[in-house]
């Protein structure tokens, strides 16, 4: 088998038990923090604002070591190594520290779940991206791997947690174990050429980029449109659970549902690269806004749980398109030299730094005006922010298609 083979299904199964890990661990969060650790909802909407800002304090500096270290696996290894004691950081250290004092707690597992999650992936991510570009495999079919091993672990999430919450955090572990064995057996080599121009980058390099008003249209985008759609995941299965006559159904139910969602994604993110290049980069990121638009704003008008059972699932279509198009975006427009610093700042960071300041927020008004209130005034955050973007991102060059509709949009606007 050539190596760019081997590479695909090593860096796909690597894909599939990461996202397997976090998926055990971190899917049912808001429902452990609300029924298990007994918060509020604008503690726990304290709780996800402290882990963003965590993780967008490692996120440069993820970004900066990928670049400088260009395709070494250390942050892989290190990463990995982490995830062994995920489990035992929850049920020994994390939770008790969460119920004997908040604020202590959301420190410690801010820093925690940003070093190995939040942040975490951002640097694999941008990693396989890169030996996606250099072995000549797409990335998106890796990348559905993951969103695999999400949806396995979220099936039976719901399930074990009303045995035992403590079942899903051991799970997690082992599967931890596996991922350090796919990583060990990774190997790339890199050439003299990749070497000097990973050791060609300086902190100037990267200071450069927030002088481009093109990376900060970049980044409006990315906070007015992509950073809400972890908000609004972050407290929707207490939502979801609440809708049924008893919170342990809801639980199971939410558990069926995600892995349903996730199953979607990852046929989606197999075929994500087709429609991008199909209708375009900027495009496709005006699409994917749309679509996340419509899924919040629906979720605030539907009622019952097939109703926010079937906005939920358009997650699965506009995530896929958004990545893809994120990363072919960020190539096509910026030097490619950065392209994890590119990643983890541009998007992860800003994602973060969007959610650091939405997530109380949104806590706070979960708590006052409700959840159905609260997506309908996010999903119109969205609409408006994507309505912008349509004037303020980059095109391609050639404009055709929906690229030429939209920019016919935009002069009659």
């Amino acid at each position: 088998m050539e190596v760019s083979k081997i590479l695909y299904w090593k860096l796909s199964a690597y894909f599939f038990f990461f996202f397997f890990t976090w998926s055990s661990s971190y899917s049912l969060f808001s429902i452990w923090l609300g029924q298990e650790i007994n918060l509020s909802g604008a503690a726990t909407g304290i709780i996800f604002s402290v882990n963003a800002i965590f993780a967008l304090c490692m996120q440069p500096l993820y970004g900066y070591i990928s670049d400088k270290i260009g395709l070494k696996k250390k942050i892989l290894s290190f990463i990995s190594l982490l995830l062994v004691f995920v489990g035992p950081f929850y049920i020994f250290i994390y939770g008790p520290l969460l119920k004997h004092n908040v604020f202590w707690g959301a420190i410690v597992g801010g820093i925690y779940l940003a070093v190995a999650f939040l942040a975490g992936i951002g640097a694999i991510e941008s990693y396989i991206e890169k030996i996606s570009r250099k072995y000549d495999f797409e990335y998106g079919k890796s990348r559905m791997w993951g969103s695999l091993g999400w949806a396995a672990a979220t099936f039976f999430a719901g399930q074990l947690f009303n045995i035992n919450p403590n079942i899903n955090f051991w799970v997690a572990s082992v599967s931890a174990i596996i991922l350090v064995a796919i990583i060990m057996s990774v190997k790339i080599e890199m050439t003299d050429q990749e070497m000097n121009r990973a050791d060609s980058i300086k902190l100037r390099d990267v200071g450069q980029l927030f002088l481009l008003k093109d990376f900060w249209f970049f980044m409006m985008y990315i906070i007015g449109v992509t950073c809400v759609y972890s908000v609004y995941d972050q407290q929707f299965p207490l939502y979801y659970a609440s809708l049924f006559p008893t919170e342990s159904l809801g639980n199971q139910v939410f558990g069926y549902l995600n892995s349903f969602q996730v199953f979607l994604e990852a046929g989606m993110m197999f075929l994500a690269p087709f429609i991008v290049n199909k209708f375009g980069v900027k495009n496709s990121l005006i699409l994917a806004g749309f679509l996340m638009a419509f899924r919040i704003i629906g979720s605030g008008i539907v009622v019952g749980p097939i109703g926010i059972s079937s906005m939920k699932l358009i997650h699965a279509l506009e995530l896929p398109i958004m990545l893809i198009a994120i990363f072919k975006y960020l190539a096509a427009n910026f030097d490619t030299r950065l392209s994890s610093v590119l990643y983890l700042v541009g998007f992860q960071f800003a994602s973060q730094v969007g959610a650091s300041i939405l997530s109380p927020l949104a806590g706070g008004l979960y708590d006052s005006v409700g959840f159905r209130n609260t997506y309908l005034i996010m999903g119109i955050m969205v609409f408006c922010f994507t309505i912008i973007s349509i004037f303020t991102l980059k095109g391609s060059k050639k404009r055709k298609g929906l690229n030429g509709n939209l920019e016919r949009l935009r002069k009659i606007i």
